[in-house]
């Protein structure tokens, strides 16, 4: 079983700097009130790492 990361965007990428919404899209995060399941590994924390400002991290079990 593989542990899993549910991420909401909180906020807006309005402002932001241009990799922090490329961040998010890679994600799969468009718009505010959105929700994504990801793989918690490596690549997924360091993009959650990038845009913690403007995501809500859960974790779940898969």
């Amino acid at each position: 079983m593989m542990a899993m990361l549910k991420i909401t965007q909180t906020k807006s990428v309005i402002s932001e700097k241009q990799y922090q919404r490329d961040t998010l899209r890679s994600l799969g995060l468009k718009r505010i009130g959105r929700t994504v399941l990801r793989e918690d590994n490596a690549q997924n924390r360091g993009y959650i790492a990038t845009v913690a400002h403007l995501v809500k991290v859960e974790e779940v079990d898969a």
